[in-house]
C-alpha cells in the first residue's frame, strides 16, 4: 500500500509541477527574434490541428504545449479560425487570447479620390493580403454580385482607406466602398440647394467626378461647380478635358491634341450637350457636396494661373484677357 501511495504521491507532483511548468512557460515572451510572425487557422481546425498550424508558420510556440495551454484553460474549443500576426514579446496567454477573440490580422487598401474605377480595381487586384474572388468577373458582374442596380460602377465607390481581415474577400471591400458612397450621396442630396440642373442624384454624382477632376485647389470646388451648374442652366456646352480623356481610354498619353476635343465620343463635352453619361472618376465627400451646394456666382468660365488656382469670369472677354494673360 505504501508503494501505491507514494506513486501516486509521485504522480501528483509531477502533475503539479508539470502544470506550473506549463503556466510558467505560459507568461514568458516568445522569442520571433523581434520580428512580427503571421499565421493563419484554417476554418474547421480541432485545437490539435490549430496548434501545428501556429508552430509550422513560425511561432515559437511548440504545438504540444499550446494544445495543453488551450485544453486548461479551457479555451480548446474557443478558438476563431482566421489571420493573425504575433508581434515580439507576446506571451503563449496573449496569443491564445488573440486567437479566442478573434483579433484578426488586417489588410489595408487605399482607395484616393479622382481614381478611376480601374484605377481601384487593380489596387484591389494587386493587394497581397485579400482573396480576389472577383478577379475574373467583369465590372457589369462585380456590380451584380454586391446588389447594385448600376451596370456600370464609375463613380459608385468612395475612395477612403478600407481595413479588413486578412484573407478576406475582396467582395467585402468592394461592398463597403459601395454602400458608403450610396450613403453619401443620398445625405448630400437631401441636403442639396433649391434650383439644380439636375434630374436625380446620380446625374450630380457625375458633376462630382468632373469637380473632383477639374479641381487643383479644394477651396475652389463650388466655384468650379457653380461655371458648370450656370452652363448645364443656360444650354452651353461643359467643354472640360477631363471628360474627353475620359473618353479616350486607353488612348490618352498624356497630352489632349485639338483633334481629340473634335472626335466626337459620348463623353466629348465639346461636341455633345449636358452632362457625360456616367461619372468619370470616384468622387469624395467634398466634391459631393460641391455638386449639390454651388457658389452663389455668375461665372460661366475658368482658367488656371499655374498655381493651382483659378481666375473665374462671367464673361467671355474677361475670360479670354485671363487666358492670353496665364496661357498664352
Amino acid at each position: 500500500m505504501s508503494l501505491i501511495r507514494n506513486f501516486i504521491i509521485l504522480l501528483v507532483l509531477f502533475a503539479i509541477a508539470s502544470i506550473s511548468g506549463l503556466f510558467y512557460w505560459a507568461g514568458q515572451p516568445l522569442d520571433t527574434d523581434g520580428k512580427p510572425v503571421d499565421f493563419t487557422i484554417k476554418p474547421g481546425s480541432s485545437v490539435r490541428s490549430a496548434s501545428r498550424q501556429i508552430q509550422e508558420a513560425g511561432v515559437p510556440a511548440p504545438a504540444f504545449f499550446f494544445e495543453l495551454l488551450a485544453r486548461a484553460t479551457g479555451k480548446a474549443n474557443k478558438l476563431k479560425a482566421g489571420s493573425y500576426e504575433l508581434l515580439p514579446e507576446k506571451t503563449p496567454y496573449q496569443l491564445l487570447d488573440k486567437i479566442v477573440n478573434g483579433e484578426f490580422s488586417q489588410g489595408a487598401v487605399v482607395v484616393i479620390e479622382g481614381w478611376t474605377f480601374a484605377q481601384m480595381r487593380k489596387a484591389v487586384d494587386s493587394n497581397p493580403d485579400i482573396k480576389h474572388d472577383t478577379k475574373l468577373l467583369s465590372d457589369a458582374e462585380l456590380m451584380k454580385k454586391i446588389n447594385s442596380e448600376k451596370n456600370t460602377p464609375e463613380g459608385l465607390f468612395f475612395p477612403d482607406t478600407y481595413l479588413f481581415p486578412k484573407g478576406s474577400s475582396d467582395l467585402q471591400v468592394f461592398q463597403q466602398a459601395y454602400v458608403a458612397q450610396v450613403k453619401k450621396l443620398n445625405e448630400a442630396w437631401q441636403s442639396r440647394a433649391e434650383g439644380l440642373p439636375y434630374k436625380n442624384s446620380y446625374e450630380a454624382l457625375i458633376m462630382a467626378s468632373i469637380i473632383e477632376k477639374e479641381t487643383g485647389q479644394k477651396a475652389e470646388r463650388s466655384m468650379i461647380s457653380a461655371v458648370f451648374t450656370n452652363r448645364l442652366r443656360t444650354g452651353m456646352l461643359l467643354q472640360t478635358d477631363p471628360t474627353v480623356i475620359y473618353g479616350l481610354g486607353e488612348r490618352y498619353q498624356g497630352k489632349i491634341h485639338k483633334k481629340d476635343l473634335l472626335a466626337d465620343t459620348p463623353y466629348n463635352t465639346y461636341t455633345r450637350a449636358g452632362l457625360p453619361p456616367t461619372p468619370i472618376a470616384l468622387p469624395g465627400l467634398a466634391s459631393l457636396m460641391a455638386a449639390l451646394n454651388p457658389a452663389k456666382s455668375d461665372a460661366l468660365y475658368f482658367v488656371a494661373r499655374g498655381d493651382g488656382t483659378s481666375v473665374f469670369s462671367d464673361n467671355l472677354n474677361d475670360h479670354n484677357r485671363a487666358v492670353n494673360k496665364y496661357q498664352r
